[in-house]
């Protein structure tokens, strides 16, 4: 439907500032109100199926029977339109359903700004602030409640069949219990698909992890349609490699090396820990796990004096770190260039920030999910060189890659 410019020269001939447009007594504002009631005049005419003061509504059993008026919320502020309604209270506008009283999208709003981890009080200022609405908290609560069944759905969709790479990671928050705030950790399970395409295939709660949760994790993905796992990426999670043996034995378990550099890191100066980076990635950057050892051999005799605990630490997870070596270079860079883990923590450790604790696991869990539905939005692209890694995934892998 096009405007015609004559009406909208007529409309905007007394335009003077962006207030006669958008303020309170703004064009926008009446035009708003003044299409919403002629829209549910229309419906009802529809409703009772004769024109109002048309002769034929003395034969029929329903007629008009004035009007109520509405408060409604939306973009443009607090709005005050006068709905009809008929005799029987059959008539329901379907452009403003009974018990709305806020325009569609507006909805959208709220739940936008609590993702990016906004808190209550902040998301009150800032509608007030964009809008001129009043919001309480209780509309706050009861519009970002309705995220509990989505969330339920996502949880327990179906999940491909075969995952070339999946990550398993973790974060912690605070969260009150019991009267006390304590350390939840906040589990998350990051799949790279065939196409190349990174999804969050669920996220789990725990206290304290072991391989007993970590059975109850894997086996959910077994019963969602996951029937093969060829590389799992973790950081040192106690327990999972028990538990992914016993559901998908074929799996083969990958220490993370990124968490292994930044780990290593953290014992170092800020003078030193360029030159350490180097040396860390001399080991894990090697063509061979003969040449790797070689390097390793070289860091200790370097760096045991002042630092031990990273060689330590390295040959305590030498075994989980060196099936690294096993894969081809195109594999090897989409498991530790991609980092894709941990860009997803830093994304939610971004949200919360701004929140001392939450006060249930409820309103941890859909604060996550709603970051992590805006973090996925950017996901439309492979991941970097993943057609020459699928190529070495197809060959080393054969038995298991499905035709595709």
């Amino acid at each position: 439907m096009t405007i015609p410019k004559e009406l909208l020269d007529t409309l905007m001939k007394d335009y003077k500032n962006p207030e006669d447009l958008i303020g309170d007594t703004g064009l926008l504002k009446q035009l708003t109100k003044q299409l919403l009631e002629r829209a549910m005049q229309a419906e009802m005419t529809d409703h009772l199926g004769y024109e109002k003061n048309a002769p034929s509504n003395k034969k029929s059993g329903n007629a008009r029977n004035g009007s109520y008026p509405k408060k409604v919320k939306g973009e443009f502020g607090n709005l005050d339109i006068t709905v009809p309604r008929d005799r029987d209270s059959s008539f329901e506008p379907a452009i403003l359903p009974k018990g709305q009283s806020r325009f569609t999208g507006f909805d959208d709003k709220i739940i936008a700004l609590y993702a990016r981890g906004m808190t209550t009080r902040d998301i009150q200022a800032q509608l007030e602030e964009m809008y001129n609405v009043e919001v309480s908290p209780t509309l706050i609560s009861q519009v970002t409640k309705a995220v509990q069944k989505e969330i339920v759905l996502w949880q327990n969709r179906p999940l491909d069949e075969v995952w070339p790479i999946v990550y398993l990671d973790a974060i912690r928050v605070k969260v009150r219990q019991d009267g006390r705030v304590i350390n939840k950790a906040i589990y998350l399970a990051l799949g790279v698909n065939l196409d190349g395409l990174k999804e969050i295939l669920g996220l789990w709660t725990a206290e304290t992890e072991g391989a007993k949760f970590w059975l109850q994790v894997v086996t959910e993905l077994k019963s969602r349609g996951v029937k093969d796992i060829f590389i799992a990426c973790v950081d040192g999670l106690k327990g999972f490699p028990e538990a992914i043996e016993t559901v998908f034995p074929d799996t083969q378990i990958q220490l993370c090396v990124v968490h292994m550099v930044r780990h290593s890191l953290n014992y170092v100066s800020w003078k030193q820990r360029k030159e350490v980076a180097a040396d860390l990635k001399a080991i894990y950057a090697a063509p061979t796990i003969e040449e790797a050892e070689l390097h390793l051999e070289a860091f200790e005799a370097k760096w045991n004096g002042s630092h031990p605990t990273i060689g330590k630490s390295w040959r305590n997870n030498w075994e989980r770190i060196t099936p690294l070596f096993s894969y081809p270079p195109e594999i090897r860079k989409a498991i530790y260039t991609t980092n894709a883990i941990e860009s997803v923590n830093m994304s939610l450790r971004k949200v919360t920030k701004n929140r001392g604790s939450f006060p249930n696991d409820e309103s941890m869990i859909k604060l996550l999910y709603l970051a992590l539905q805006n973090i996925s939005k950017k996901w439309s692209m492979p991941i970097r060189n993943w057609r020459a890694a699928l190529n070495q995934f197809s060959i080393m892998f054969e038995d298991r890659m499905p035709i595709i």
